[in-house]
C-alpha cells in the first residue's frame, strides 16, 4: 500500500516529461494518488495530455493562472471529479525572456509584474480554492529555487519573483495551518527542464553544481518527486511553512570554487 492511497492530488504545471511536475506526478502515482494535471496553454497541450493518458489520468484541464475565472473554472471541474482534494502542487514560473540574463538593473516594469504575477502570486488563488476542497487537511506545495535566497548568476527577476514566492508560502502556512493544511517549498537543486533552459548559461551551472556539492551528484526529477510524495503523505504532517532543499547540499556551502581548483 502506497503513503498516497486515497488520496487526490491536483498538479499545476507539467510541460513535459523531463519537467519536475512531471517527476512529482510519477512519484505520487507510484505511491496510490489518484492525480489531476493542469497545464498553461495550448502549445504544451500535446505534450501533456500523451503523458497522462499513458499513466491512465483522466482529469487534465488548461488553465491561465492570470484569470481568476479560468481558477473558478478549473477548481469547480475538479470538484465535480474528485469531491475533495488532499494535495496541490504549484509547479508554475514564467517570466520573459529578455528579463533573464543582461544587467539586473534592465529588468522591465511589465516583465517584473508578469513574473510575479505568474511565478509568485498564483499560488494565492490556488491555495484559496484548494482550501475549500480540503476539509479533511491536506497538502500544498511550490517550487523554488535558492537565488530566492543568494545571488544566482542571469536570474534576475526570476529570483526576486522565487523570493516572493517563498515568503507568500509561509504566509499561506500560517493562514491555512488551522484547518490542517500544511504549505511548503521545494527547492531542487539544478535540473535539465525546459524552464531552466531559458536561464543562460544553465549548463555550466549545472556542470559546477555536481562537481561541488557535498554529495556530488546531480539531483533529478525522481529525487524531488519523492521528497514530495513523502512532504504530502502523514509523515510529513507536522512540516509546514519551510523551504526544503534537495540540491544535494549545495546550500550550505559557503565558498562554491572546486577543491581540485583550489591551490595549496
Amino acid at each position: 500500500m502506497g503513503m498516497l492511497e486515497g488520496k487526490n492530488a491536483l498538479i499545476f504545471g507539467v510541460a513535459n516529461k523531463r519537467s519536475i511536475a512531471w517527476g512529482i506526478t510519477e512519484a505520487f502515482l507510484r505511491e496510490g494518488a489518484t492525480v489531476g494535471l493542469s497545464y498553461a496553454g495550448e502549445v504544451l497541450e500535446k505534450r501533456v495530455f500523451p503523458l497522462a493518458e499513458e499513466a491512465g489520468i483522466d482529469f487534465v484541464e488548461q488553465c491561465d493562472v492570470t484569470s481568476d475565472e479560468q481558477i473558478d473554472t478549473l477548481f469547480a471541474k475538479a470538484k465535480d471529479r474528485f469531491g475533495t482534494l488532499d494535495i496541490v502542487v504549484h509547479a508554475i514560473a514564467y517570466a520573459p525572456g529578455e528579463d533573464l540574463g543582461g544587467r539586473f538593473r534592465d529588468i522591465s516594469r511589465e516583465g517584473f509584474k508578469t513574473a510575479l504575477e505568474i511565478s509568485a502570486y498564483s499560488l494565492i488563488p490556488l491555495a484559496r480554492q484548494a482550501a475549500e476542497m480540503m476539509p479533511n487537511g491536506g497538502s500544498i506545495m511550490a517550487l523554488t529555487y535558492y537565488a530566492a535566497e543568494k545571488v544566482m548568476p542571469r536570474y534576475n527577476v526570476m529570483a526576486i519573483a522565487k523570493s516572493a514566492l517563498e515568503n507568500i508560502v509561509r504566509y499561506l502556512a500560517t493562514d491555512l495551518g488551522p484547518q490542517g493544511i500544511r504549505v511548503n517549498a521545494l527547492s531542487p537543486g539544478p535540473i535539465k527542464t525546459l524552464a531552466a533552459a531559458g536561464v543562460p548559461g544553465f549548463r555550466l551551472m549545472l556542470h559546477y553544481a555536481e562537481k561541488i556539492a557535498p554529495l556530488r551528484e546531480g539531483v533529478t526529477q525522481e529525487d524531488v518527486g519523492n521528497v514530495a510524495a513523502f512532504l504530502a503523505s502523514d509523515g510529513g504532517k507536522m512540516i509546514t511553512g519551510e523551504t526544503i532543499y534537495i540540491d544535494g547540499g549545495y546550500h550550505v556551502l559557503g565558498l562554491t570554487i572546486p577543491e581540485d581548483e583550489l591551490e595549496d
